[in-house]
């Protein structure tokens, strides 16, 4: 048995820390899986029954970071609150070091203080509150740089605490003893690096805070669907109705809802009637009609009925839970590319660290006086500028909103993986009932001179029938309110129809044999129109009463609303459509007909559907699988990606990556269309991470000095690595801007 764990991880700052805490999980007997996301600072592990929550922060804490776990959407909201609260500590650090570096700059632009010769003592006094300042305003950084030294590691919080130690050492070092830098270039290098040390972690705290608060922003989603919950249920007990929380409620309550509430949570109408707005689960602006027996679901909204209805789902069994817990784990999950990078930047901070050094020996054997203060400059510049933060999040952030906007449009995606494929499909394979047609029989044609005389008098022998095809005769007279005759000797013919006497005439309705076997003349016309119908893969049956043909009635399973629209998208995207059933080839290529597919699989056994995709993967194809059956789960498991229906089975949903709320077909458009501004997304942050870091640190080192005389300050270059967190981040979020073009 599978285990499904949530830590919250605590330290986190850098992709490097991801692969650290990856690695530690990962390391644990029994754990089959892990993905760290930076974004949100939690992991995800799934592992065997043996393996302990305890045994997993252990793991953590054995790198450096701490850990706690996460269950339910209570810790959603808490970790909320905990990252606001985070987000205001680092401006009020940022407003610390930026106070106390406040008198150094405007000394460096307008040089009122005495030199360090001229007044030691008072540079002495600096450098004690330089080092309080750091203290209160950096602290994090320098914990985080011990805590990942006494484990052998390093991190971008390394790079930080190295860079700016190096600063305040060096500036002490020249108060205490001014000789380090000779008398004859004492006007250009006898100076206190104070200021930089603080202003790099004031940047580097605004930095971070203005990137929590973007990051906030990715999660909208989330926060929204927590937001659709109702805060309190009125359930009867003893007699008599009471205002409840919703933890309160309990599987098998009697729970009244009033017009325009929300439904607390899941269950079965009881008494009653209404009308209930499902947009916020399936994405479809009309309210459905519910009747005794029918399941009403959590945080949608009753319209203007009330009813009674008994709690089925609560709490974190509710579908609304499900719903989250499945968007935060293909959020947290990690697609290919995402595990590229991490591995990448697991070696970047020790290879970062090398560099500064090679950088300093570099300067301090090759370069000007005072070449202390040059390798000094450089160094700290490179170990500023290089953190791998951007690079970090550019994978993850923008992973977490494109799921999340999936979402917006009733599409859960389960991994991200499946987010990245989905953009590289080739093909589409669909089912067709159920998936391309509605899978329920519906009167489709009535044709005679008093259609609802036809209609009434099918009905009102079809009444006493269980074959499917009656069913949708009779809800079809039911739909447009005609009044239904009872029926007597109601009797079945097999293979051809059925008979009865309504009002004393006798009722006939079924094939030309049934009419033939009565003598009943079936005209040319009535012919060419029955053959026209079978050929739309419709099934025509004749209406006669007392021996003269009134007419006839056409049945089919209805092309669902949207799917040729949807379908021609599909093939306007460069994909090949595949229809795929177990119907004959007369029906299947009717049906494709209609709906524009020229690629037809028929006749097609269940056990063989998967067998079908695997056949046209070996052909080089990357595929899709769009079903909603039992029948269905092996080809969903087999595809490339596979979606599943929201309507269909459970089976069909648990073997898919992806699941279509809606049930209908636009739902993959929609879904390939974000898949591929998410994946452009991922790839802008990228290379913008990478284009910053290779340009970035040849600058800090000094490249540009023998050329044009210019070396980086060690404040721009912490401007610039706090910038680019930002950058990235605010990238990512317009994807929440983004709107897929559907045609209804």
């Amino acid at each position: 048995m599978t285990h499904r764990y949530k830590l919250a991880i605590d330290g986190m700052r850098c992709a490097g820390c991801v692969s650290k805490v990856e690695a530690a999980l990962a390391a644990v007997a029994g754990v089959q899986q892990a993905a760290v996301n930076l974004v949100d600072r939690t992991a995800s592990v799934e592992a065997g029954a043996s393996v302990s929550a305890d045994e997993l922060i252990a793991a953590v804490q054995s790198v450096g970071f701490d850990a706690n776990t996460l269950q339910g959407m209570d810790n959603i909201a808490e970790q909320q609150a905990t990252e606001a609260a985070h987000m205001k500590s680092l401006f009020g650090r940022c407003i610390v070091a930026g106070v106390a570096a406040a008198p150094l700059f405007a000394d460096m632009l307008f040089h009122f203080l005495p030199t360090i010769t001229a007044n030691p003592a008072l540079w002495l006094v600096i450098g004690i509150i330089t080092l309080a300042a750091m203290i209160q305003a950096g602290r994090h950084f320098y914990i985080a740089a011990w805590r990942a030294l006494r484990h052998h590691s390093a991190s971008m919080d390394t790079l930080i605490a190295t860079g700016t130690g190096a600063a305040w050492f060096y500036s002490m070092a020249l108060i205490l003893w001014p000789q380090i830098v000779p008398d004859v270039v004492a006007s250009m290098g006898r100076h206190a690096y104070f200021d930089a040390a603080l202003i790099i972690i004031a940047l580097i705290n605004l930095g971070q805070a203005l990137e929590v608060r973007a990051r906030g922003k990715t999660s909208e989603a989330i926060r929204r669907m927590i937001g659709l919950q109702a805060s309190s249920a009125r359930v009867l007990r003893d007699g008599e109705e009471r205002d409840l929380p919703l933890a309160e409620v309990m599987p098998g309550d009697v729970i009244r809802v009033r017009p325009g509430e929300k439904i607390p949570v899941d269950g079965d109408l009881l008494e009653g009637d209404s009308t209930v707005d499902e947009s916020m689960l399936t994405g479809e602006p009309m309210p459905l009609r519910k009747q005794a027996g029918d399941r009403v679901v959590g945080s949608t909204i009753n319209g203007s009925g009330t009813f009674l209805y008994t709690a089925s789902h609560v709490g974190a069994d509710t579908v609304l839970a499900h719903i989250i817990e499945m968007v935060k784990n293909a959020q947290a999950s990690k697609p290919r590319i995402g595990r590229i990078v991490d591995k990448v930047a697991g070696v970047f901070v020790p290879t970062v660290l090398i560099i500064a050094v090679i950088t300093a020996l570099i300067w301090l054997n090759f370069g000007p006086e005072p070449r202390i203060s040059f390798a000094l400059v450089a160094a700290m510049s490179v170990l500023i500028i290089a953190c791998p933060c951007a690079l970090g999040l550019a994978t993850p952030i923008s992973l977490i909103v494109g799921v999340g906007k999936a979402a917006e449009f009733g599409i859960l995606i389960r991994k991200g993986e499946a987010l990245e494929r989905a953009s590289k499909l080739t093909t589409i394979v669909l089912d067709k009932t159920g998936t391309v047609t509605a899978g329920k029989p519906a009167v489709t044609d009535i044709i005679g001179d008093d259609m609802n005389l036809i209609l009434s008098m099918a009905a009102a022998v079809e009444t006493g029938s269980e074959h499917p095809l009656a069913a949708a005769i009779v809800a079809e007279a039911q739909r447009l309110e005609l009044s239904v005759p009872a029926c007597e000797g109601f009797q079945a013919v097999v293979g051809q129809g059925v008979s009865g006497r309504v009002d004393g005439q006798a009722i006939l309705m079924g094939n030309a044999a049934l009419m033939a076997a009565s003598h009943i003349t079936i005209d040319a016309d009535h012919h060419a129109q029955m053959e026209t119908l079978a050929a739309a893969a419709k099934t025509p049956m004749l209406v006669a009463r007392d021996g003269v043909l009134l007419g006839l009635i056409a049945v089919a399973d209805p092309i669902k609303a949207g799917s040729k629209e949807a379908i021609t998208q599909m093939q306007a995207m460069g994909l090949k459509v595949v229809m795929l059933t177990g119907d004959n080839h007369h029906t299947a290529e009717a049906v494709a007909s209609q709906v524009g597919i020229t690629h037809v699989f028929a006749g097609v056994l269940p056990e063989d559907k998967d067998s079908k995709v695997a056949e046209l993967q070996a052909n080089g194809e990357i595929v899709a699988m769009v079903g909603d059956g039992i029948n269905d789960a092996p080809a969903l498991s087999r595809a490339d990606v596979g979606f599943a229906i929201g309507a269909g089975t459970d089976v069909a949903i648990e073997s898919a990556d992806i699941t279509l709320m809606r049930s209908s077909l636009d739902g993959v458009v929609i879904a390939i269309a974000i898949s591929k501004a998410t994946l452009r997304n991922i790839k802008q942050n990228l290379f913008g991470a990478f284009i910053y870091n290779s340009l970035g640190i040849p600058v800090a080192a000094g490249l540009l000095y023998p050329i044009m005389g210019l070396m980086l300050n060690p404040m721009l270059a912490g401007l610039a690595m706090a910038m680019s967190s930002v950058t990235v981040v605010t990238n990512a979020n317009r994807l929440r801007l983004f709107r897929p073009e559907v045609k209804e």
